[in-house]
């Protein structure tokens, strides 16, 4: 029943994504680390004692996540076969970024559309940390697009990745470690700072996320490639450009984008008005637009299609061959 749950899951992330309002696990995460973190401030003052705290909070953060996840889907199922499928479907289309990403990036594209600069750069500040008060158009479409592009990996490939690995592990299932990927990517977003007063207890959960993107950031950056018809010519650039990012996993992602579309992307950004260079990736060839950001955007859903084909016919040609196997 594991591809029923992909299947249902990638589903319900396109029609619907994550309803506002809505029960979601990212808010538990997040009221959990916030009140975690809190305490730790307040009772863990020396680095060493705050670096020993972060991980705990990363390891019991991500154990939890698992492990609750691999218990409701049991539980429910136990009750009801198809409300375990129902259930676990729900839980890992809300570890799925792909209708959140695409709303976000219309949400700015539109205004922009319509001639409404300053419309489009308050929509934006909710969506990233830059400044954006005095962008240009032309800066406010970069950073849609950089935005798109680093969160393809760890909001929509790599989440797949983690519950394709899970429905590999006999008695696991796609949930547990799809959770326990985007508990690590929460931790990540809210304190894997180098900035205090995030500098010790957030170093482990920014360290243990990049390990644990590293690998389906690669994958997808190959399936990006061969998507384009040019692998060599991506793979070419991402040696040339993202290695320069110091981030072992966002620099190859948009690099990957930006060599495909043809864009140059990275720059100067300001951050609460303190300026920011990251290295450029990829070749200026032709100017950010709308319609480069929609080809971003259709890239990731060509890849997370691609990752859910081949994952499904897999595990038919599996699940016939043991058949027969056992039959004969």
């Amino acid at each position: 029943m594991s591809y029923i749950i992909l299947i249902m899951a990638a589903f319900l992330d396109y029609i619907i994504g994550d309803p506002w309002g809505w029960p979601h696990p990212v808010r538990v995460m997040g009221w959990f680390i916030s009140h975690c973190t809190q305490f730790s401030w307040q009772h863990f003052y020396e680095p060493l004692s705050q670096r020993l705290a972060g991980i705990g909070l990363a390891l019991t953060t991500i154990g939890a996540a698992a492990v609750s996840g691999w218990l409701i889907v049991h539980i429910t199922h136990w009750l009801h076969p198809w409300l375990g499928i129902t259930i676990a479907s729900i839980l890992l289309a809300s570890c799925f970024a792909l209708h959140s990403l695409t709303k976000a990036a219309l949400d700015v594209i539109k205004p922009l559309n319509d001639g409404q600069l300053s419309q489009a750069r308050q929509i934006l500040s909710q969506y990233v940390g830059r400044d954006t008060a005095d962008l240009s158009e032309s800066e406010i479409l970069r950073a849609v697009l950089e935005t798109v592009t680093e969160n393809a990996t760890d909001g929509v490939m790599a989440p797949l990745f983690y519950a394709i690995i899970g429905i590999l592990i006999p008695g696991i299932g796609p949930i547990p470690l799809a959770l326990a990927y985007k508990a690590s990517s929460t931790l990540d977003s809210m304190v894997g700072y180098r900035e205090p007063p995030y500098t010790y207890i957030g170093w482990f959960s920014a360290k243990l996320e990049d390990c644990l993107t590293w690998v389906p950031c690669r994958l997808t950056v190959i399936t990006l490639a061969i998507l384009s018809l040019k692998p060599l010519r991506v793979w070419r650039l991402c040696r040339r450009d993202a290695i320069q990012d110091p981030s072992p996993n966002s620099g190859w992602s948009e690099c990957a984008y930006a060599a495909i579309l043809g864009v140059q992307m990275g720059g100067l950004n300001w951050y609460k008005g303190v300026a920011k260079y990251k290295p450029l990736l990829g070749d200026p060839i032709y100017p950010i637009t709308s319609t480069s950001i929609y080809r971003a955007l259709q890239l990731t859903r060509y890849s997370f299609l691609l990752w859910l084909g081949l994952t499904i016919a897999a595990y038919k040609v599996i699940t016939t061959y043991y058949i027969d196997y056992h039959v004969y």
